[in-house]
């Protein structure tokens, strides 16, 4: 056994009993290897066997001829296949990584045309291509469909979930592999799935302080490269190693995220706020109608009169101004925005009205 081979074993066993702090996490859920990943299939078919819910559009009956001619069967000229028992789909995968001919995945199935229901359809045999234009599997099996239609003859209908998209599990085949990066070369590249300069340098430390020195360098704040075995085998064994170490990510900067659809506000702990004082307050204006009915005396010869009359009220609520101390944490904003009653809308008026000011250091977001 060589040196390197002894060493390489030694760092096995040092790696086989690393441990963290509760905190820490491991690589393997902040960090993936360049290289390895899924890929988007897709494919167009047919589903076949529907119960007159199929499709009423032209292209389908297209598919259909194009499809018997496949078959050997020739439809005469002018002939249009008008089934209510077909319809066209579009069908989409996931081919993971390292995946081997034969091996079979999920593929999910989605109505193109008018039609008004998959269910009880079988998808008749399809190629799955990927973005190179190469078929990568093959579609064919019974559908899933957990969506329900029904309609009567009044024209009334109820319709549960979705029953134009439909799932095959294991509906496909894969036949052809997708070449990866990860048995070439001599090292290994992770990439955080978020970028951060300060995670990126404590990755490659915690695996400088386990593998030794030099043997992780962080190239930028995604990508940390880790020196690695040549061989295909010490390097699968080498890579479920450092997966496994342990590193303290770094808080993510201080954020105010803004939903300003459902007005969902999120503040995460790293916003602070400068000294400010805020006082926050609504008119309430209310306006009532009360008629006021004008009868004339009996054989005056008048006419009975409705006159209107409004009543205007105007209301101010009588919010306190508060205070934010510097360097004021999450929960003092929470609990000073509590005592006032504050609403989402008006949270968001006073978080944007404290940026204004320059009083809020955080990035305010709105989605």
């Amino acid at each position: 056994m060589n040196t390197t081979r002894k060493s390489f074993v030694l760092l096995l066993l040092l790696g086989s009993v690393i441990s963290g702090p509760v905190y820490a996490e491991r690589i393997k859920d902040i960090a993936s290897i360049e290289g390895v990943r899924s890929n988007q299939l897709v494919g167009y078919g047919l589903v076949v066997g529907l119960d007159k819910s199929g499709d009423k559009t032209t292209f389908t009956g297209q598919s259909l001829r194009s499809m018997l001619a496949r078959l050997g069967l020739t439809l005469p000229p002018g002939i249009d296949p008008k089934s209510k028992n077909i319809a066209a789909v579009s069908i989409q995968a996931e081919l993971p990584a390292f995946a081997k001919p034969g091996q079979a995945i999920d593929v999910t199935v989605s109505s193109l045309g008018d039609a008004k229901s998959l269910r009880g359809g079988t998808l008749l045999m399809s190629p799955l291509k990927g973005a190179d234009g190469q078929v990568y599997a093959i579609a064919q099996g019974s559908l899933i469909v957990s969506g329900l239609s029904a309609s009567g003859q009044d024209g009334s209908s109820i319709t549960v979930n979705n029953p134009n998209v439909g799932r095959i599990p294991n509906g496909a085949t894969v036949e052809r592999t997708v070449n990866t990066s990860f048995s070439e070369g001599d090292a290994l590249v992770f990439n955080l799935h978020t970028s951060d300069f300060t995670t990126a340098n404590r990755m490659a430390e915690s695996i400088n302080k386990i593998l030794g020195a030099n043997t992780a360098k962080a190239l930028d704040a995604t990508s940390v490269r880790v020196s690695a075995p040549v061989d295909p085998n010490q390097k699968v064994t080498f890579a479920s190693v450092v997966e496994n170490m342990m590193v303290i990510p770094d808080d993510a900067p201080a954020r105010i995220i803004v939903n300003s659809r459902t007005g969902t506000v999120v503040i995460n702990g790293k916003v602070r706020v400068q000294p400010a004082a805020v006082s926050h307050g609504s008119l309430i204006v209310t306006i009532s109608e009360t008629p006021q009915v004008s009868q004339p005396n009996a054989f005056s010869g008048g006419q009975t009169a409705v006159t209107p009359q409004s009543n205007l009220k105007i209301e101010e609520e009588k919010n306190h101004m508060f205070v934010f101390n510097p360097g004021v944490s999450l929960d003092e904003i929470v609990q000073a925005v509590n005592k006032i009653g504050a609403a989402p809308s008006d949270l968001v008026a006073i978080l944007e009205a404290l940026k204004s000011a320059g009083s809020l250091h955080a990035e305010l977001i709105v989605i």
